[in-house]
């Protein structure tokens, strides 16, 4: 299905606001399947875009719809600058007017700026490239079991495997010394840790941007083989390299920690699902698709209108926030029959877990080779695997802008292990 947002053929006239009160963002999934939507979210997605009144009394909009999603993040009318959006949820610590991008925070930024960036990172992401470090991967994942393995029975797989899994390939990325991983994902754990204060998250924000100028400094004095060092021979500045080294670590750790956490919790709730994959490796590549669509953990993604847009015959015009919901894209019956299965089958091609357009995520393709590597192994070493308390109080991150779990207690027998 194609979708000119400039012309919008068959639409019906442009409108500027529907008559109603705007809603607010839902987002609160305590009743209910834990990989669903909101069930006020899935109610607002009659219509593909909607008013929606946003956190700080800004009335913008939502959009729900597979093909105007594709347009809106597709369309460079549209502004990924921070100060020019409204939030679309309260978040702590959340200031009243959004600040610019920090130094080389290149995701809040738009062209020609954007772009800079964008070049000098683009074929350091390859699919080639991020494939050879497949082996890696399969390094890191079988000393996260053996460590599981060792330790007992039980375990929270959040703590255990689905952090330090991409935690340890991000160090590898970045070019940590072996030496400081303990200390440098001790304070990642700690800014990603929901139950963390905002002290001990400051104190840890800190320390990391401390680590990283630290790094900074020893790759430019003596280059390894790592991304970092790469970096360090082009003309980005040491604030630059410091803060596109924050963005690497913000974005590569967090959402994939939480896709492989709430992933198991998927798997393991759809044991006809998990008995396929089981059966037949070879699905681990699909499986990891469909699971990117069916749970969408990084959800929304705000715009910025620079200039009067119609999307879907609704006149969106310069200034408005438009908030794309990825979770409600990807459950568009119109572009996924029965969205609401989760179905390793399924060809979930066109899926838009990592964005789309000139701001899709860099690290794609490390994040899939991380989780078709981790999914297989994980259920491979402990088949008896299970949650070790009932689904409904495994405890969900319901008020983060990455959707997962925070924690997944989970048991298994030790003659199967």
């Amino acid at each position: 299905m194609s979708y000119d947002p400039t012309t919008a053929a068959g639409a019906a006239p442009a409108t500027s606001a529907a008559a109603e009160e705007p809603p607010t963002l839902p987002i609160d999934r305590h009743t209910g399947c834990p990989f669903d939507p909101p069930a006020g979210l899935t109610a607002l997605s009659d219509r593909p875009v909607r008013r929606l009144r946003h956190a700080d009394g800004h009335d913008g909009w939502l959009v729900t719809g597979h093909a105007a999603a594709r347009a809106v993040l597709s369309d460079p009318r549209f502004s990924s600058r921070y100060e020019l959006m409204h939030p679309p949820m309260p978040m702590e610590g959340l200031p009243a007017e959004m600040p610019p991008a920090p130094v080389g925070e290149f995701i809040g930024l738009d062209a020609p700026e954007h772009t800079r960036y964008r070049r000098l990172l683009t074929g350091k992401f390859t699919v080639r490239r991020m494939r050879q470090l497949t082996e890696r991967v399969e390094q890191f994942t079988v000393e996260c079991l053996d460590a599981m393995e060792q330790a007992g029975t039980s375990a929270d797989l959040v703590e255990v495997f689905a952090q330090p899994v991409p935690a340890l390939m991000i160090c590898e990325l970045l070019g940590v010394p072996y030496a400081d991983r303990d200390r440098f994902q001790s304070h990642v754990a700690t800014v990603f840790d929901q139950r963390a204060d905002m002290e001990a998250k400051g104190a840890a924000f800190g320390a990391i941007h401390q680590f990283l100028s630290e790094l900074v400094a020893a790759k430019r004095a003596e280059p390894t083989d790592d991304l970092l060092s790469d970096l360090t021979a082009s003309d980005l500045t040491e604030e630059e390299l410091i803060g596109v080294g924050g963005v690497l670590l913000a974005a590569g750790l967090d959402t994939t920690a939480n896709m492989l956490a709430l992933g198991t919790f998927a798997l393991l709730s759809n044991p006809d699902q998990l008995d396929a994959l089981r059966a037949d490796p070879g699905l681990a590549e699909q499986t990891v698709e469909e699971l990117l669509r069916y749970l969408s953990v990084a959800d929304p993604i705000p715009r910025a209108a620079l200039e009067d847009v119609e999307i879907e015959g609704q006149l969106i015009k310069a200034g408005e926030t438009v908030t794309v919901s990825v979770q409600a894209a990807n459950r568009d019956a119109g572009k996924f029959p029965d969205p609401d299965r989760l179905d390793i089958h399924r060809k979930a091609t066109g899926h838009l877990a990592f964005g789309h357009g000139a701001h899709q995520c860099l690290g794609q393709q490390l994040a899939r080779v991380e989780m078709a590597v981790a999914f297989p192994a994980l259920f491979a070493r402990f088949p008896g695997l299970r949650l070790a308390v009932p689904p409904e109080q495994v405890p969900l991150r319901e008020h983060a802008n990455i959707y997962g779990v925070i924690s997944l207690p989970v048991t298994w027998d030790k003659e199967q292990s």
